[in-house]
């Protein structure tokens, strides 16, 4: 076996179907050695004259691996021939794949992707790699390859029909003289490209499926990747308007000069229009002429198509700029949010390019073919688009807080998408001013506001670009709010729910455009707030826009009632979000959440309840002076602070009812106790743990619970080492083995002679107060015990809901995983108010 030398410009091969005759043999070979209906190939070799088959074809790792039974006069060997797949062939797939920029960069302007196609096979038939670029030697080499480069073109030039392409590559081809003085520029920039291809191909992007990006509140977001197709289809769009005017431009030249009178010969007065010649140069006037019609109307179709899918395309890229700012208002509770903003940067600024090219066609349309009406349509179209993508590349980068305290320093950071092309010189100043809603709102309806609801502090900042990054900034750093004027409240409405918004404007001019142009843009909704006492309830009113707002909605209209598997998904990751963990809530935890909001027991499914406004934060709980939100929030700060590592470590119950507690604490022994957020103080965790009773059966008991001041002495570790009424943590874990890890070391004496001192927590269950050595006195949580006796009888509702989240507390497989709705007479209830 051995590999056949010499190139394929002589392999004659055929199909079982149908004999090919293709031009070009080599790629014959490769797209037959890839068909999955490839027969018998026939090979002609020029350096035998036989005829030889091949027997055997397959490919591995992108090569065309062939068997041949070669025929010869004398005798019958086989060889195996190993072709390459061709490189252009599989970088040609993948062209659609490819941004403009990376076009741009793999192609140079010196050698155009005209060339890498039309001379594909010998490029990469060259050994390019052999070169040593700082080789004088060689450059003779290298400019014999420019010269056979520059031969080929002019014989794919003279053999083209299309009289475009043909004026194209002859132009390519006075401009690759350039290399004549250069030889070995030629072979470094050829070499740069295949070296290129190569590594694209080897690129996971290249693969020609892409995955689709999960669904954002029920919503498929398209790949950003489409943006990129958009545009180069509007590009090669763009080229092939150039292109027509080009051709034009050419016939033009044609018929002036087929139109000129020629000088008349020796003997003869005038022409006769009869005469062959005149007859074949009229013909040939006739068919310009016909041709140049052609093109005209084809150039105007071109253009108006590439009008509309400006538009179209420019409609999607605000679309997206959009939903980047809902995405970004939804982060507020904790969503996942992609804050790069450079595929849209550069989606703007590749469609304020195509603007410009589009303009200056019609401006030459016009100059060619009159000012016509439609002319003038097309050109106010693009004077529209232009001015609503210039308008809308301002983007609030950095939001500033939403709860803001006059007299209290904040800072902020807005981004111009189209920043590269602003004409250089004056600085553009961008100024925020502080407007209500309803000012905002009438932005919409292109009315500015006049007038001054707030007094801001250092509300100017230039936009300045930043060369390593690309981006073009105006940062503001001390901002603060004087003074706030309030709008009048509606009944019942706080100022606490009243909503505000920092505008910013500045007036901006783009190079080639002649007239400045106004941008403005608007911050998230924020509360301005006078005292801290207001943070929560203001913070509130966050929670409630960003989580329950549409895309699209009028600033900053919000509905007054939500169902509850909305307030879950929000509920949950805010806390994930705050608390910086990945541990959420659970159904248990959201089925006790449930009956909190509500005030009522519930099975079944509850996930369509309604939830107000009213429910979450203006209504205080039954029984409590706080509101839902107000409790909730508690529990998420302390959490934060003082528990992160036990929630994360599903060391925490947290969120469940009294009853709950009592069906699943009602078989363990004394001793097994479990970690919930007490639900009637805000802010505190307490440890119910099974007893003994009085009368000799076993109860249930709530100890104090400990708040954050309390843990900052003690750690909740340390505390749970310390009471020795505790002994399993639930289900049956031995507490010195789950929580040893949190027990805090008794340090060695200090230097100075002092002895060191710990905090003890100490729990007497035999009396409802209870002493401490450090004057620490938690005591039993409201106190309310649940006495058990054997004799027990429970009614059981609908099962727990499993909801979107599974239980991450262990679950006691002897234990029905309900809420019992009554108990028996043996059952009592002792409470201690």
């Amino acid at each position: 076996m051995q590999k056949v030398p010499g190139r394929c410009a002589d392999i004659q091969f055929c199909s079982s179907e149908r004999n090919c005759s293709c031009a070009s043999s080599s790629n014959r070979l490769e797209r037959s050695a890839l068909s999955p209906r490839l027969g018998k190939v026939k090979v002609q070799t020029s350096w035998e004259g036989k005829e030889n088959t091949v027997t055997h074809a397959h490919t591995e790792g992108g090569r065309a691996h062939f068997s041949l039974h070669v025929n010869k006069s004398w005798r019958r060997r086989e060889f195996q021939l190993c072709l390459a797949m061709a490189l252009w062939m599989q970088i040609s797939q993948q062209l659609p794949n490819l941004n403009n920029q990376t076009l741009s960069d793999l192609y140079p302007d010196t050698f155009p992707i005209d060339v890498r196609h039309y001379l594909a096979n010998w490029i990469e038939e060259q050994r390019w790699e052999d070169f040593d670029l700082d080789s004088v030697e060689q450059e003779p080499l290298a400019r014999r390859l420019l010269d056979q480069m520059l031969e080929l073109l002019h014989e794919v030039v003279f053999r083209n029909p299309n009289v475009v392409e043909r004026v194209k590559l002859q132009h390519i081809s006075r401009n690759m003289s350039v290399f004549q003085t250069q030889p070995m520029q030629l072979v470094r920039t050829v070499r740069d490209i295949l070296r290129k291809e190569r590594h694209l191909l080897g690129q996971p992007q290249m693969q020609p499926f892409q995955q689709i990006p999960a669904p954002i509140n029920g919503t498929t977001q398209p790949p950003r990747e489409t943006s990129n197709h958009d545009v180069d289809a509007l590009v090669l769009k763009v080229l092939d308007i150039q292109t027509c005017r080009q051709q034009i431009h050419q016939l033009q030249e044609e018929l002036n000069w087929e139109k000129q009178d020629p000088e008349p010969m020796q003997g003869q007065n005038e022409l006769d229009a009869t005469h062959p010649d005149q007859v074949t140069k009229q013909n040939r006037i006739t068919q310009l002429d016909y041709n140049y019609q052609v093109c005209a109307k084809k150039r105007v179709q071109l253009l108006q198509e590439a009008v509309c899918t400006l538009e179209q395309c420019q409609t999607r890229l605000i679309q997206r700029i959009k939903s980047w700012r809902w995405e970004q208002l939804r982060s507020t509770i904790g969503l996942a949010f992609d804050d790069n903003l450079v595929p849209l940067q550069t989606w703007c600024e590749q469609l304020l390019g195509v603007n410009s090219n589009l303009r200056q066609e019609v401006m030459l349309v016009k100059r060619d073919h009159g000012s016509a009406e439609h002319f003038h349509q097309l050109e106010e179209n693009l004077n529209r688009l232009l001015q609503t993508l210039i308008q809308s590349s301002l983007v609030v980068e950095k939001q500033p807080p939403q709860v803001i305290k006059t007299q209290s320093k904040f800072s902020s950071t807005v981004r111009y998408l189209l920043g590269e092309k602003m004409a250089p010189g004056k600085p553009v100043v961008l100024k925020a001013q502080i407007i209500t809603e309803s000012q905002a709102r009438n932005l919409g309806q292109g009315v500015i506001p006049t007038e001054n609801v707030g007094e801001l502090i250092n509300s100017t900042a230039i936009l300045e670009h930043n060369t390593a990054s690309k981006s073009t900034c105006a940062t503001f750093r001390n901002m603060s709010i004087r003074k706030i004027k309030r709008a009048d409240r509606k009944g019942s409405e706080s100022v606490t729910e009243e909503k505000f918004a920092l505008l910013f404007t500045a007036e901006i001019i783009i190079t080639g455009c002649e007239s400045p142009y106004i941008v403005q843009m608007i911050s998230l909704p924020v509360v301005v707030i006078v005292h801290g006492s207001q943070e929560n309830n203001a913070m509130a009113t966050i929670i409630w826009d960003c989580a329950f707002s549409e895309s699209n909605r009028i600033p900053f209209v919000v509905p007054e009632r939500v169902p509850w598997s909305q307030m879950c998904e929000a509920l949950s990751s805010k806390f994930m979000s705050e608390v910086q963990t990945s541990r959420g809530l659970n159904g248990y935890n959201l089925h006790f959440l449930a009956q909190k909001i509500f005030d009522k027991d519930i099975s079944g499914e509850f996930n369509n309840m309604p939830v107000s406004w009213a429910q979450f934060n203006k209504e205080v709980l039954p029984g409590r002076n706080f509101t839902f939100w107000q409790w909730f929030e508690g529990v998420i700060d302390l959490t934060k602070k003082c528990l992160k590592a036990y929630w994360s470590e599903g060391l925490i119950f947290g969120f469940i009812g009294k009853q709950h507690l009592h069906v699943i604490l009602q078989n363990k022994p004394s001793g097994t106790f479990l970690l919930r957020f007490s639900d009637s103080e805000i802010g505190g965790i307490t440890i119910a743990y099974v007893g003994p009773s009085e009368s000799g059966g076993r109860k249930i008991q709530n100890i104090q619970p400990f708040t954050k001041k309390d843990l900052d002495s003690a750690g909740l570790g340390d505390r749970i080492r310390d009471i020795n009424c505790i002994s399993h943590v639930y289900p049956d874990l031995p507490k010195d083995e789950v929580f040893k890890k949190f027990y805090t070391v008794l340090s060695p004496p200090h230097p100075d002679g002092y002895l060191p001192f710990k905090l003890t927590t100490v729990v007497d269950p035999e009396v409802l107060g209870s002493t401490s050595t450090s004057s620490l006195t938690p005591q039993p949580e409201t106190p309310q015990d649940f006495c058990l006796t054997q004799d027990q009888s429970f009614q059981i509702p609908a099962p727990l809901p499993g909801g979107p989240f599974s239980p991450s507390y262990p679950v006691d497989p002897t234990v029905p995983q309900m809420y019992p709705t009554f108990y028996g007479e043996n059952m009592d209830f002792i409470y201690h108010q």
